[in-house]
């Protein structure tokens, strides 16, 4: 039986700029036990962006979430409900991934369709109804196939290399009018200038598009884009930035990337958008002096 003030254990991809305290803090534990859950050095001050570590969490980060002990009424096991209030781009599958819950069960409790700042329930799993059973996992982001009568690409097989995608960023960003450095920036904050990123909203690649999104760039750059193609994702979210920036300052830009432009006009910055575009402005201006990550 899981306990209420047991953490759940969440996986989470370090971004640039971020520090074990400020992770800690966020989900709701400590340095020392995300230290020891890693295996990390015991002084507890070096991650890397891209790592992903396990973190014991009371709450995912950015979602406002209180546990209290109760039953699911769906089974014989015992369920601990969180209470968590909907962000923008949240699904029902991506929610049960995050917590360890089934989709069935929170479909059933919440309904099919999550509104961004409804306060639902999450009934979560105990650990021991999961044994034998799969995990919820994410889903991983497909390669590209190769053409026919063609070897697979090195790109198709491990996925392009950051210098690569940097490369890819900077032409994309000149072809559409968006400052190179300002979509470096964004890139390195969401994914490390990585492919493989998949997050628990089904944001995808190097520019963490999601699919919504994807076909709405679709059809202002006039063709189908294929997220997990290196060049069609940096299209995808090139072209978002091109749309923001036309529409608001640089900054409400950024927190537009990251929360949603109507919702930033709505409900102003969110208290971990403030540290995104702060992270995202201050990676630019480190970019602009010729600084860039190994």
């Amino acid at each position: 039986m899981l306990l209420a003030g047991v953490p759940l254990m969440m996986e989470y991809v370090v971004r640039p700029g971020d520090t074990l305290s400020e992770i800690a803090a966020d989900h709701g534990t400590s340095v020392s036990r995300i230290v020891a859950r890693n295996g990390l050095d015991s002084s507890g001050d070096h991650v890397v962006a891209g790592q992903t570590l396990r973190v014991p969490a009371a709450h995912g980060r950015g979602g406002a979430a209180q546990a209290q002990p109760a039953s699911s009424g769906g089974g014989s096991e015992t369920r601990r409900i969180v209470r968590y209030t909907v962000r923008p781009g949240d699904t029902p599958s991506g929610l049960a991934v995050r917590f360890h819950a089934w989709t069935a069960e929170l479909v059933a409790m919440n309904g099919p369709v999550l509104r961004a700042g409804e306060t639902i329930r999450i009934p979560v799993v105990p650990e021991a109804a999961r044994e034998g059973a799969p995990a919820p996992a994410a889903p991983a982001a497909p390669a590209p196939a190769p053409r026919r009568g063609s070897a697979p690409s090195a790109d198709a097989v491990d996925g392009p290399s950051r210098a690569r995608v940097r490369s890819v960023i900077e032409s994309t960003a000149r072809r559409h009018g968006v400052d190179p450095q300002l979509a470096l920036a964004v890139s390195w904050q969401e994914a490390g200038w990585q492919m493989h990123h998949v997050s628990y909203a089904d944001a995808v690649g190097a520019m963490q598009v999601i699919p919504s999104t994807g076909r709405w760039m679709s059809g202002l750059v006039g063709r189908d884009l294929d997220l997990t193609d290196v060049h069609d994702n940096v299209t995808a979210g090139v072209k978002l930035l091109d749309v923001l920036v036309e529409q608001a300052p640089e900054r409400t830009a950024v927190a537009g990337y990251y929360q949603g432009l109507a919702g930033v006009r709505k409900h102003g910055m969110y208290d971990d958008t403030r540290r995104y575009v702060a992270n995202v402005m201050a990676l630019k201006d480190r970019f602009e002096r010729g600084d860039y990550p190994a």
